[in-house]
């Protein structure tokens, strides 16, 4: 199983903190630092000392990283057009030597969008799923040849269709909880399907209604990868659980039954068991950006376990 370091930046980080998190990830042998895509932070907290833009972010990490893989849970598909954004990923994808993935979604705080003034559209899916025609349209147009596009939300008229990324496919991330219209899109365009914050039955559950839809379509349902988005909590013995958990305001048994936490053992087996239902990747959601050490103790103690 990959293990992948998930991080949520609007709740309070700068550059130089996510850039210490990167360097740590890969030095630390884990697969692929990523981020969330959000503007304003959630909760009690003050969000200080402001936003990072997710892309902006992942091209400075691509100059100064060089093995893991770099992307989104999930840029929001509100806060850029389809033709931006697939020049944003391409240039990123080529400053990094081939290594970006990009998560997309439809959007949904829409807090964030008042606060800085980004139009918040009633109807999100539709247009995700032009945007997802659109930007892997771009990419796999071959050069020399233009892509035009005719939808209800975007048109594209005689584009060049460039930049090319680095990678011939750049591994597109679709994730989830709605029963049917997820599922179809994940078919349609995901290389994985990714289900956050959720326990292993509904995890099961909806891996299995991805894996029919893209039976459905004519596509090997193992053709996706099936990953999950779980927060972490690891310590060593319960004191540490406990400094742990106290330190992001959450609550020991609530993380023990929704996310990732206990000593090493216990999530280990709790992997195992994600393990068993199909999934072959897990992001850990690390809301503690300063405790390196917490990564530290999950290399040398879960994910040595699980080669």
């Amino acid at each position: 199983m990959d293990l992948r370091i998930f991080t949520e930046p609007q709740q309070g980080a700068d550059y130089d903190t996510l850039l210490a998190v990167a360097r740590a990830t890969e030095e630390l042998g884990f697969d692929a630092f990523f981020r969330s895509d959000h503007y304003l932070s959630m909760g009690s907290g003050d969000g200080l000392p402001g936003p990072t833009d997710a892309w902006i972010t992942l091209a400075g990490l691509a100059r100064e990283t060089k093995r893991i893989r770099l992307g989104t849970l999930m840029t929001a598909g509100t806060f850029r057009l389809p033709g931006v954004l697939a020049i944003q990923v391409a240039q990123v994808d080529r400053m990094s030597g081939g290594r970006v993935e990009l998560g997309l979604g439809a959007g949904w705080f829409e807090e964030e969008h008042k606060a800085y003034g980004i139009p918040f559209p009633k109807e999100r899916f539709g247009r995700l799923e032009e945007q997802l025609a659109i930007v892997t349209g771009l990419w796999e147009t071959p050069v020399g040849k233009t892509f035009s596009y005719e939808g209800e939300h975007y048109r594209l008229t005689d584009s060049p269709a460039l930049p090319k990324p680095a990678q011939s496919r750049i591994p597109v991330l679709i994730g989830g909880h709605g029963a049917s219209r997820t599922p179809r899109l994940a078919a349609r365009y995901a290389d994985e399907f990714n289900i956050p914050f959720a326990s292993v039955e509904d995890s099961e559950r909806q891996f299995g209604r991805v894996r029919a839809a893209a039976e459905a379509s004519g596509r090997p349902a193992d053709d996706l990868v099936y990953s999950n988005a779980l927060v972490v909590c690891v310590g060593k013995d319960d004191a540490e659980v406990a400094r742990r958990a106290a330190a992001i305001g959450r609550d020991v048994d609530e993380l023990r039954a929704n996310g990732l936490a206990g000593s090493p053992a216990e999530v280990v087996d709790k992997l195992g068991r994600y393990a068993a239902i199909g999934s072959s990747r897990v992001y850990l959601q690390v809301l503690d950006l300063d405790d390196l050490d917490h990564l530290e103790l999950i290399s040398a103690r879960v994910q040595s376990q699980l080669a």
